[in-house]
Parts: C-alpha cells; structure tokens; sequence
C-alpha cells in the first residue's frame, strides 16, 4: 500500500459508514493474509487518512480493534466516533491474494474505483480454495520436505522421497483441519503423530531410515519458525501483546509437534514396532543446487504467490540461503551461523524493499518466502524435544542457540529496512 500524498480525495466525501466498512474489510483481508501487526496498523492508518479519517489501530493475532473519526485539520486528536471489534482466526500467508487486496485499495484510493465496489472486490477474495489450489498446496508440502531433507539434512534418496510423501500427508491433514475446527485444534499434533508412525513403520518393515532426519523434514513446515521470527520482530518494534500473544501460540504449536512425535514413539513400542534407525548413504554435493530451487519453487506454491511472482520468489529464496551460506562460510560455524542469517536477512529485507519500489507490489512477496529457509524453526523444535527427553544441558545450549538465530535474523530484517527505506507500508 502505497504511502499517501497530499491532496484532497473524492473519496473522503463519501458516507462515512461506507468507508468504515471499507477499512474493516480491507483489515480483515490483510490479517487473514498473514500481515504482521505493524505493517497491518500503518497500512489501515495511511488508507484511512486517504479517506478523510483518523483510525487508530490496534492489532494482534486473533483481534483487530479501530477506533474512528473523521479527519479534521487541528483535530488530530478528536474522540473517536466509532469503534470496531473483529475477532478473527491467526491468519495464513496468501501472497496472491495480499497483493490483489492492496492493489483494491490503491485503486480506491486513485478514485479508479468507488468504494462500494472495492468492498465488493475485498468481499470477493473470501471465495474458498478452488481443487487446483487444493492440490498445489499438498504438492507444496511434499515438495518443500523433500527438499529440506537434501538441503540441511543431507539424507539419503529414501530418506528424500519418505519425507516427501509423509510431507504431503500433512498437507492433507491441514486442507482437512481447516474446514473442521475441532480438527484443527489438535492438528499439529496429529501431523507430528501421523509423520512419526509412518517412518517408524517404513524403517521396520520396508527400509532403514535416519528417522530423526525425516520427521523434521516432513513437519518442517509446521514447525513454527516464521511465528517466532514474526513474534521477535513485533516485540522490538514495539507492539508488545501482539509479539508476545504470537510467541505464545508458536511455542503451543513447538509443545504439540514434540507431543505428537513421543506419543508416536512410545505407541509403537508397546506394540514392539522399532524402527532400524540406520544412516544411508547420503547426498551427493551437487543435489544441494537441484534442492534449492525445488525449495524456491514449492515457497511460491505454499504462500500462494501469483504467476507474475514466482520469478522474484525464487530469486529471493535463492539469494537469501546463498547470502547466509556465505555468511556462515566466513564465520566458520555452518549450518547454523548467527552472521550468516543476519546478513541472509538483511539482504532479503533490502531487496524486498526495492522490489516494493520498482514492481509497486507489497515487499512480502520477497520477504516472506526468503527468509523462510533462514528463520531457526528446526532449532527450537530440538530443543522442546532434548528437554522432553530430560536432556537439559543440550536443550537449554539449543534453546540459546535459537535465542540467538532469532535476534541475528530480525536484526538483519531491520537493518535492510534501513538500507533500502520501504515506501509501501506492506
């Protein structure tokens, strides 16, 4: 959403319940698209003044509150007229469907169109999934398992294609819980439950596995790393109950993933199914290149990114795990090198800056999609899993080894912003 300039709008003559329903719906839509707290408050706030109002928004999670008034010159500070309260669902990334809402709201605001018609748009993008989406978000799941299991774990070719299909099994279970709510609620947990069983079993009867490697791999999606990244950078900016509500609901979602794979575990050795939990040849070198574009190619799928988009998606998941390869290369400590995430994140956060400025679509189409191969999910998932096993001493090494992954890699996202001004508040 661009920034506004001065200047009077048509707009702001409109009815003023018109155009409260066009911000509610227009903050709806950003939430449930997965805009952090701070980017959804400035975008509804500088859309707002553009329409002749003052809005002050608060944000969180599951919560959306806007205070209005009309906007009057040396009233900055008039008594709200309005007040709005949404409870709503933790929203999800659909960069598609991000983009098509603030490009609605550019569009209102240019006058191009009206704003009962903007909010028709708005309304419209609610339209559920079509099979196809359906489809290419399960083969997202699979897609980006297997490449996690040769990029960071470097596992052999069964341990790849186990991964993969356990991987689009979850993806499964996700579409199934997000139409089911009672579902959902233990959704984490069934995956993680559901990805442990079938590789103990493929390990005893069909194949040996690395079966640690594999249900990593297969949950990595559901593994919480962009919630705990999202939740650290809210709190350093400022927006205190938002971060810290989002660290809450990342560390329930780390206890049922670690839940569901000792329950797993323990279930089937009452019933004397152990796995040969015996390493395979891994890798060769080269499929590390192969992998990381598979990976790119099934971010772009995951987050729901359009088309016109999937070139700059992949560029920047490429860019970003090159930039923290470097990183981590020259200060000798791979995979998991605090520098090399710093700068994998500022140079992501830069170029979605720039892309923002030259594209005129929200930075987010870079930005989310690169930093997901950087964002430590996989080390707090260790770590609830060593303390679990009363392993204290490694648990509590790795649950300060995250600490410091985090803070490198919201580091390294505030630093971009500054390098490179963003000019869209999204």
């Amino acid at each position: 959403m661009s920034t506004p300039v001065a200047g009077a709008q048509p707009v702001a003559a409109t009815a003023q319940n018109t155009r409260i329903a066009f911000l509610l719906e227009l903050a709806r839509r950003l939430h449930q698209y997965g805009t952090s707290a701070p980017r959804l408050e400035m975008a509804i706030d500088l859309c707002a003044r553009r329409l002749g109002l003052q809005a002050d928004v608060w944000s969180s999670p599951t919560a959306i509150i806007i205070s209005f008034s009309e906007l009057r010159r040396g009233h900055e500070g008039a008594v709200a007229q309005t007040t709005q309260v949404m409870r709503l669902a933790p929203g999800d990334v659909n960069l598609a469907r991000l983009c098509k809402a603030d490009e609605i709201a550019d569009r209102v605001i240019a006058g191009e169109l009206n704003l009962r018609e903007g909010f028709r748009l708005l309304r419209a993008l609610g339209a559920p999934d079509t099979r196809q989406a359906k489809i290419t978000t399960v083969a997202s799941y699979g897609l980006s398992a297997a490449s996690i299991a040769a990029l960071f774990l470097h596992s052999s070719w069964v341990d790849l294609v186990v991964a993969g299909v356990i991987g689009a099994l979850i993806g499964g279970i996700t579409l199934l819980a997000a139409t089911r709510p009672r579902v959902a609620v233990a959704s984490d947990a069934i995956s993680a439950i559901v990805a442990t069983a079938v590789a103990i079993l493929v390990s005893a009867f069909v194949v040996p596995l690395a079966i640690k490697s594999v249900v990593l791999a297969a949950l990595i999606i559901l593994v919480p790393g962009m919630s705990l990244t999202t939740a650290v950078r809210e709190v350093s900016s400022g927006h205190l109950v938002s971060g810290m509500a989002r660290l809450g609901g990342a560390t329930a979602t780390l206890l049922k993933l670690v839940f569901g794979t000792v329950a797993a575990t323990e279930v089937c050795a009452a019933f004397g199914i152990h796995a040969r939990d015996f390493a395979l040849p891994p890798l060769p070198a080269w499929t590390d290149w192969p992998a990381l574009l598979v990976a790119a190619v099934a971010f772009a799928m995951l987050f729901r990114a359009a088309w016109r988009d999937w070139p700059a998606v992949v560029v920047a998941v490429i860019a970003g795990y090159l930039a923290t390869r470097w990183g981590g290369e020259l200060s000798g400590r791979l995979p998991s090198a605090p520098f090399g995430v710093f700068l994998g994140g500022l140079l992501v956060s830069a170029l979605a800056n720039l892309y923002a400025r030259v594209a005129k679509r929200p930075g987010a189409v870079i930005r989310e999609p690169g930093i997901l191969l950087l964002v430590p999910g996989s080390v707090g998932f260790r770590s609830v899993s060593f303390l679990l096993e009363r392993d204290t001493t490694l648990g509590m090494d790795t649950a300060l080894l995250l600490l410091t992954l985090l803070v490198s890699l919201v580091a390294g996202l505030l630093f971009g912003e500054m390098l490179v001004s963003p000019r869209r508040s999204l």
